[in-house]
């Protein structure tokens, strides 16, 4: 299953993803504004993730004062299952089921027990950056952790 075609980026987003690579060198291939949490996530080049991160988190921290918003790196994979790890990590990920239900893609995502708290995220957060970034690349409607 291959991911949409081509993703239109607004102005804004091109400005954000110029900068993340000014100052970081990683080469982003998306950003998503996502005003209802505010926060940005980009997604990166495979391999990309840790320079766009910096040392210690430094690069992160950076970008986060100078936008003033939370800001999330997902290294893009091809691959639905390899992109679901890439979202979810650290978390450890053991298996990735689609199914389709009344004409919605809901994606099951199991995780190593241990991990469970890590891939739901503070508040649900890296739950609600799954949704945001396998809606647009995977057009999955859902995402449930087991």
């Amino acid at each position: 299953m291959e991911g949409l075609g081509e993703i239109r980026l607004t102005a804004e987003e091109m400005r954000y993803i110029a900068l993340l690579q000014d100052l970081t060198g990683a080469v982003a291939r998306d950003c998503i504004v996502d005003e209802e949490n505010g926060r940005i996530v980009f997604v990166v080049r495979p391999g990309d993730a840790g320079k766009a991160i910096g040392r210690r988190g430094a690069n992160i921290n950076r970008l986060r004062r100078l936008l003033g918003r939370e800001i999330e790196v997902v290294e893009y994979a091809e691959g639905l299952e390899t992109f679901v790890k890439n979202v979810f990590a650290p978390a450890r990920v053991l298996s990735v089921r689609l199914v389709e239900r009344n004409g919605k893609r809901v994606l099951y995502v199991s995780v190593d027990p241990n991990d469970k708290g890590q891939a739901i995220g503070r508040g649900g957060r890296k739950v609600s950056i799954a949704r945001l970034v396998l809606k647009r690349y995977f057009n999955i409607d859902e995402v449930k952790i087991r």
